[in-house]
């Protein structure tokens, strides 16, 4: 109970900075947009401690990659390509650790196999869509980058396949999404900002995420 009351709890939190992004984007007033990120981010890092992440292997990786998305998120708050570049960096990093994360917990081939196919297809599409776009000295990090959350998802899949809770796939597709939103803002200036839909995705997904913690704690005292 005191578990489901911590998980409203910080949705709502989530929710409310989530919203004020998106509308501190849009009129722009980025300081208030940079202070509600930044609040969002911390929330979810907090959740996965509340649910105990620090007391296993599974709940640790994944407890790194939140601190990691942590640092990517208050660098992605600037507006320089150096900035721009430490925040990729971190998440490609967070990323890894949530693979780490998905091969401890244990995979399906079957399962990975099936979700390799579409994931792939769709990120090629979105790179060779982007290409024009994206300046020489950042197509390599940008394609190791996609590589990387790629392969994140296709992980998360393989865990579901060995009994992982669904927010797993579920929350690594969000994820997923909210990062080719970024790409594509970053790189392409379109008529509907990318943002609006971007941002929800990426802390609905973080929070999924860091429910797994709950949740592979459950599988692991049945």
């Amino acid at each position: 109970m005191k578990q489901d009351k911590m998980t409203v709890f910080a949705i709502a939190i989530v929710a409310a900075a989530t919203t004020t992004m998106v509308v501190g984007q849009f009129v722009g007033v980025d300081s208030v947009g940079t202070v509600a990120k930044m609040t969002a981010s911390s929330t979810f890092v907090a959740l996965a401690l509340g649910y105990g992440a620090h007391r296993t292997g599974y709940g640790r990786l994944l407890l790194a990659g939140f601190l990691l998305s942590w640092i990517g998120d208050l660098a992605l708050a600037g507006t320089t390509e150096r900035q721009f570049m430490l925040g990729l960096g971190s998440f490609l990093l967070a990323h890894l650790a949530y693979i780490s994360a998905f091969l401890l917990f244990g995979v399906n081939r079957r399962w990975l196999l099936s979700a390799l196919i579409p994931i792939a297809l769709i990120s090629l599409a979105v790179s060779i869509w982007l290409a024009p776009f994206v300046p020489v000295d950042l197509a390599i990090p940008v394609r190791v980058y996609t590589i990387i959350i790629s392969l994140m998802v296709v992980a998360a899949f393989g865990a579901r396949g060995r009994g992982a809770s669904l927010v797993v796939p579920v929350g690594a597709l969000l994820f997923y999404f909210s990062d080719l939103s970024v790409a594509t803002g970053q790189f392409v200036q379109t008529d509907f900002p990318n943002y609006v839909w971007g941002l929800p995705f990426y802390f609905a997904g973080q929070v999924l995420l860091a429910i797994s913690v709950r949740e592979h704690s459950k599988l692991r005292r049945a």
